[in-house]
Formats: C-alpha cells, sequence, structure tokens
C-alpha cells in the first residue's frame, strides 16, 4: 500500500510540475504575442504617420529664364527637363545648397563688384559656385581653387602659379582672370550663354560644335552630358539663391557666413618663416593662412621688383600697438614687427642627395618630416623606389 501511495504521490507532483510548466509556456506565449502585437501596431502608425506627413514636391518651372541679360526660353521638352533636372537635384540636396547661400553671403560682395569693375555679367557669380561651390577644392583632372583654373590656363590669364605661390587661391586675383577669359569668350561667340558653355568645354570645343551644327544658341545646340547641364545648373543655383523661401530653405541672417574685414601688409622682402611672422604680429599661422591660402609654403620668397599683399584679421591688427599706424586699410611692412623672419635674400629650398641604403621614411625621418610631406613635394603620387645619386626636395617645416 505504501508503494502505491508513493507513485501516486509522484505522479500527482508530476501533473502539478507539467500544469506550471504548461501554465509557464502560456504566459511566455501570451504576452510574446502581446509584444509582437503591440511592435506591428506602432509599425503601423509609424507608416501612417510617415504616409500623412512626409511630402517630397516637384516645383513648377517657368516658360523662360533670363542669364547675363539673355533669355532663355524653356518651351522645349527637352530644355525643360534640363533644367528641372537641375533644380531639384539642387532643392533636394538640402546640406550642399544651404552651404552654397551660407558662401554667397560671403564672398559675392567681392566677386560682383569685380565682375562690375570688369564689365562682366554679375550672373557669373554663379558660376564659380557651379565650379567649386566657393571652396579651395582641387578636381581630379588638377583645376584648383575657387574659379577651378588648371595650372597653365591659371598663368596664361595672369595669376603665379608655382609650389610656394598659387594665385587660383586668391579670390579677387583669380576673379580677375576668370573675368579676362570670359570676355575673351564673348569676343567669339557675342553670346553670354555660350561663353559659360565654353568654360566648362573650352573656346574651341564650343566652337568645332557651332561650325559643325551650324547653330549658335546654347539650348539648341547638341553637346556632351555634362555641357549640356552646365548652364541650366548655374540657372538653378541662381534661382534657388535669389529666392531660397520659396524653397524651404529658411535662413536666419546671422547665420549666414560674413567676409571677415582684414588689413592688409605689402612685403617685397622675403620672410623666412610666416608661424614667426604672425606671431610677432598679432595673429597666429592658422589665422594667416586662412587669408591667405594663394600661400602654399611656410615661408614666402619674394624676387626683386616683386610685391605681396598678405591680409591680416582687422580685429587683432585694430587692438594691438600697430592700430595707429593702419593708413587706409594698409599697413607698411615698415610698421610691422620684423625680428629675424625678414630677409633680403630667396630662401632656396633643401635638396637631398639620395643615398645607398635610403628609402622615403629612412629620409623623411632625419629631417623630422611626414613620409606624405615629402612625397608631396617631390609630385609623388604613390611611393617607389629611389635611384641612388637622385634628389629629393625637402619640404620646409617650422
Amino acid at each position: 500500500m505504501d508503494s502505491i501511495s508513493h507513485i501516486c504521490s509522484m505522479k500527482k507532483r508530476i501533473s502539478l510540475r507539467s500544469l506550471a510548466t504548461v501554465a509557464l509556456f502560456l504566459v511566455v506565449g501570451i504576452s510574446l504575442g502581446l509584444f509582437i502585437q503591440a511592435g506591428k501596431t506602432e509599425d503601423a502608425k509609424a507608416v501612417a504617420g510617415f504616409q500623412s506627413n512626409y511630402r517630397v514636391y516637384s516645383v513648377p518651372i517657368p516658360e523662360k529664364l533670363q542669364f547675363a541679360g539673355k533669355t532663355i526660353s524653356l518651351k522645349d521638352p527637352d530644355v525643360a527637363e534640363r533644367y528641372d533636372r537641375e533644380l531639384l537635384t539642387n532643392i533636394y540636396w538640402q546640406s550642399q545648397t544651404l552651404l552654397f547661400i551660407k558662401r554667397a553671403n560671403k564672398f559675392f560682395p567681392t566677386i560682383e563688384r569685380i565682375l562690375r569693375e570688369e564689365n562682366v555679367p554679375t550672373d557669373f557669380k554663379y558660376l564659380a559656385i557651379a565650379e567649386s561651390g566657393l571652396q579651395l577644392v582641387v578636381s581630379p583632372a588638377g583645376a584648383a581653387g575657387y574659379w577651378q583654373f588648371l595650372d597653365k590656363t591659371g598663368k596664361r590669364y595672369g595669376l603665379e602659379v608655382n609650389e610656394e605661390v598659387d594665385e587660383r587661391y586668391h579670390l579677387e586675383k583669380s576673379t580677375r582672370a576668370a573675368c579676362k577669359y570670359l570676355k575673351e569668350a564673348y569676343g567669339s561667340f557675342n553670346d553670354w550663354a555660350l561663353v559659360a558653355a565654353s568654360y566648362n568645354m573650352g573656346i574651341e570645343g564650343v566652337r568645332r560644335q557651332i561650325r559643325s551644327q551650324e547653330i549658335r544658341t546654347y539650348e539648341d545646340l547638341y553637346l556632351n552630358t555634362e555641357t549640356s547641364r552646365y548652364l541650366f545648373r548655374i540657372l538653378a543655383i541662381k534661382e534657388i539663391i535669389e529666392h531660397p523661401e520659396n524653397y524651404g530653405f529658411q535662413i536666419p541672417f546671422n547665420q549666414l557666413y560674413k567676409e571677415e574685414p582684414t588689413i592688409a601688409v605689402k612685403t617685397d622682402l622675403s620672410i623666412a618663416s610666416l608661424n614667426k611672422f604672425a606671431l610677432e604680429n598679432y595673429c597666429n599661422y592658422k589665422l594667416l593662412k586662412w587669408h591667405n591660402p594663394w600661400l602654399r609654403k611656410p615661408y614666402l620668397n619674394v624676387k626683386p621688383g616683386k610685391v605681396y599683399e598678405i591680409r591680416l584679421p582687422y580685429e587683432r591688427i585694430m587692438n594691438s600697438p600697430l592700430a595707429s599706424k593702419v593708413k587706409d586699410g594698409m599697413l607698411n611692412l615698415s610698421d610691422m614687427q620684423m625680428d629675424s623672419t625678414l630677409k633680403e635674400d630667396l630662401i632656396p629650398e633643401p635638396v637631398y642627395t639620395i643615398q645607398k641604403g635610403d628609402n622615403l621614411e629612412s629620409i623623411a625621418r632625419k629631417f623630422n618630416i611626414s613620409k606624405e610631406d615629402l612625397m608631396l613635394a617631390n609630385g609623388m603620387t604613390y611611393e617607389k623606389e629611389l635611384k641612388v645619386g637622385g634628389t629629393l626636395k625637402i619640404p620646409r617645416t617650422e
């Protein structure tokens, strides 16, 4: 009897344990089901919210546009589509277009002034945005600066381009050079729209297309994809910057970038250390480079008869002992703190003769510079074996 009672007791305990397990599974299953259902409900709410609140709009385009006094008709479907593409691309690339608008407030006053002085339509200020976004960028082909000149083209239009000084990065001088190009192109085409196209594909390139197609209007010429879009990109940028609120861009005035006033210092002497020159004159190297990006080395060689104009922050100078010496926004070199940084002789760039066993890394260590700077100074795009007896330029550093 005891053994039967024991067996019954064990069965009862097993049954209770099974019931508890089943109950636990039921609770977990119900909870999981509720959790999944809640997740699905939240997803549904999110989808519904997205569908009811998110909108992407196509915008109407006009029948005609104005560029540099010329009317561009958009009645041709092909022409209308080309403009529509550029307008939508720039409307919906919001971060880039916001920066265009902010930078335009900083750079346009200088660019507009020069365009007017050079008798070039001020609409060409938008070409600078199409080219560089008003940044100091370098294209894969080597075009550089605000107006994206190749080095040879820059030199042709009067810019100094070398390892120490690159005036493609000088806003005023590069804008003057661009004006020379634009006026030369206008002499060929007598049409500012074709002038803009030629900035993208060259004067001779546009001439060839005019001759072969016997057409003299930009919108009717069959051009490569990039050039056929080019003027319409300029026109789209113009439309958005002139009417930003029409396309949803809201930028408080105090958030626009502003041109910082500077004091000009004319120098006809070489400067052995731009860093020391900046520090001795109540500035620093970062600010000097910010205002003078055309200075490509940490020193400046000035050849006899040559004069450069270095700009320093107005606020720094006017809050220093130099303030009383400023006349018409200028300082004479003799007014500056010179110490030992200014020299009449030119500063040669050191040259190293390659020895047996040398490599780029060991030479860089020897002169306390980075391998990347050594390669850059010698125009190397990749590391290669060095030839014994050959030479390498050693970039100057502080």
